[in-house]
């Protein structure tokens, strides 16, 4: 298989994943950030960019960085909704949005931890999408369980290529 179909399919079959989890559970498994997740794991599949520690690591970075935020800065106000221009809380969301991705890749590169796609999970949680602890930790899971599909994938490959 080229490579661009097999990066292709690994992505998708990721999803698929989080996507089945997310209908057989009514739980928000699946997510806007968990597409550059899996593209990423399916594109640079032996690279840094993909170890564990970072992709991991990069989203709890960005959950707790969302929480922070838009706790402090936006509660109880959400994107889902429009805001009137100019509003105060409006405002408040945009403060939430920039000071969630500020600590975000702060906290990646203090920790070199860099995921980008964890930027886009900082944002759904600092502008009040997914804003509960619980729902924090749901995300985190959510990614570990892409990061061992990923994993099996790979282990699969690596089985099947030995054994044809």
């Amino acid at each position: 298989m080229d490579d661009q179909l097999g990066s292709t399919l690994h992505t998708g079959l990721l999803i698929m994943t989080t996507a089945g989890m997310a209908w057989l559970s009514g739980f928000p498994m699946l997510f806007p950030s968990l597409g550059p997740t899996a593209f990423v794991l399916a594109l640079f599949q032996k690279s840094d960019a993909t170890s564990p520690r970072r992709v991991i690591g990069g989203h709890v970075i960005g959950v707790v960085a969302g929480l922070l935020a838009y706790h402090l800065l936006a509660g109880g106000i959400t994107m889902a909704g429009t805001t009137e221009p100019g509003s105060i809380e409006g405002l408040r969301l945009a403060a939430s949005g920039v000071f969630a991705t500020t600590l975000t890749a702060g906290g990646m590169l203090a920790t070199d931890t860099r995921h980008p796609p964890a930027c886009a999970t900082t944002l759904i949680v600092s502008l009040g999408l997914l804003t509960t602890v619980l729902e924090g930790a749901l995300i985190v899971l959510t990614v570990i369980v892409l990061v061992l599909a990923h994993q099996l994938l790979l282990a699969t490959e690596r089985w099947g290529a030995r054994h044809v």
